[in-house]
């Protein structure tokens, strides 16, 4: 469908908005007054304009107009609409421009935060981490969102979400070799999950991601940390994860590389092992003395 009449349209709307504003400060507009309405009428007309450049799929003008929408709210003090049409700005953006994306988000989380609104500033600091993974690809500074979008759910006890984005920064800091950082996320989430009924299965995995991020530090911390869970949540002393743990050890201390990779094959054949684990045993395997490091 050819959207070019839209365009047409869009830029024409912006230019009489544009208009409309700069009447609206003008000695003759503050005479006879109308100017807070026109400001208004010109506001409306920015997002009309917007959402027909998002028909035309013109995302930095769509993002653009969004941004004058939101000033023009800010001059009147309509905060919640401010926010509102920053989040539009930056979810246009990010299909055109990550850098001002994560700009009109940051923006919108100033103005949530300023407002008491804690739980959707965390939902766009998350926003905010997702384009820094995929688009930006600076893990360091999505781990920085994530861990900000965590307390943020911690302070309004929605510990669920505050969970799922811990786990983000565990794994993250587990590949960058930040192994200490990782554990102690994988204890702490751990250790909440194991008396919940509907997420102590959860459980078991955690430990075992917390088993492996020490395994790498040093085998005998290893050793200590699976007796603590295994105190801790006598269920995991049965799972395949502790067994393979176990079994890992065992080759580990003998310097058996073969069977290192006999265990991992046996339990990947079940449980299929994903990226993140395979990197970490691999690290693991590459201590073993003689050990070309491949689990093949």
């Amino acid at each position: 469908m050819d959207n070019s009449g839209k365009e047409k349209e869009a830029i024409q709307l912006m230019a009489d908005a544009d208009k409309k504003v700069k009447s609206s400060g003008s000695f003759l507009g503050g005479m006879f007054g109308g100017g807070p309405q026109k400001v208004e009428e010109a506001c409306e007309m920015y997002c009309r304009a917007a959402n027909m450049f998002k028909m035309a799929k013109n995302w930095n003008a769509a993002g653009n107009a969004f941004c004058k929408a939101a000033r023009i709210h800010m001059q009147l003090q309509n905060k919640h609409d401010c926010a509102t049409s920053f989040i539009d700005a930056g979810n246009a953006f990010k299909k055109s421009d990550p850098n001002e994306a994560i700009k009109c988000l940051n923006a919108s989380i100033e103005i949530y935060t300023d407002m008491g609104r804690f739980t959707i500033a965390a939902k766009h600091h998350i926003n905010i981490a997702e384009i820094y993974e995929s688009e930006m690809l600076d893990i360091e500074k999505a781990i920085a969102h994530y861990e900000q979008a965590a307390d943020y759910y911690k302070g309004e006890e929605s510990n669920s979400s505050a969970n799922k984005c811990l786990l983000k920064v565990g794994g993250y800091s587990a590949q960058l070799e930040q192994y200490q950082k990782a554990i102690e996320i994988y204890e702490q989430v751990g250790a909440s999950t194991m008396d919940n009924p509907l997420l102590k299965y959860s459980a078991k995995e955690y430990f075992f991601k917390a088993s492996l991020c020490h395994f790498i530090v040093d085998e005998l911390n290893a050793k200590i940390a699976i007796e603590k869970y295994e105190e801790m949540f006598p269920a995991f002393t049965d799972s395949r994860e502790c067994k393979l743990l176990k079994k890992l050890l065992e080759a580990h201390e003998e310097q058996n590389s073969e069977a290192f990779t006999e265990a991992v094959k046996e339990f990947d054949s079940i449980s299929r092992l994903d990226q993140w684990h395979t990197t970490l045993l691999l690290r693991i395997k590459k201590t073993i003395q003689g050990d070309e490091g491949d689990l093949k």
